[in-house]
C-alpha cells in the first residue's frame, strides 16, 4: 500500500472519531492544506495540520491554549500519535505545558 493510500486511511479513521476538517484553497483553486480538529468536553482540542503525506503537524492544547503534545513529521505517524493519545482527562494524558498555541487554532 502506497504512502498516501496508508495517509487517507488513517485520515478517515480520525473522522469516523468525530474529527472535523477544513480544506484550505488558494486563489487558483488549489488545495494547499487540509486542517482537521476534534474538541474535548473539557476544553481540550486536537489539531492537525495537512500540507501533504511527508508534511504534518498535530498538538493538542489544553483549556487555556497551552500546548500539551505535538508532533511533525509525515502523515501516517502523525495521525498515529494522534490517536494513541488518551482522552484529555484520562491517566497518562499530557498536561505539561510546553508553550502556546497557534493565533487563529480552528476549533468549531
Amino acid at each position: 500500500m502506497s504512502t498516501e493510500a496508508i495517509a487517507l486511511d488513517r485520515l478517515a479513521v480520525l473522522r469516523e472519531a468525530g474529527w472535523q476538517f477544513l480544506p484550505v484553497i488558494d486563489e487558483g483553486g488549489e488545495l494547499t492544506e487540509l486542517r482537521g480538529v476534534r474538541a474535548w468536553p473539557t476544553g481540550h482540542a486536537d489539531a492537525l495540520l495537512v500540507r501533504d503525506a511527508t508534511d504534518a503537524a498535530g498538538l493538542r492544547c489544553d483549556a487555556n491554549g497551552g500546548v500539551v503534545w505535538q508532533r511533525e513529521g509525515g502523515l501516517p505517524e502523525v495521525i498515529d500519535g494522534l490517536l494513541t493519545l488518551p482522552p484529555p482527562d484520562a491517566p497518562g494524558a499530557p498536561r505539561l505545558v510546553r508553550g502556546r498555541a497557534p493565533n487563529g487554532l480552528w476549533v468549531p
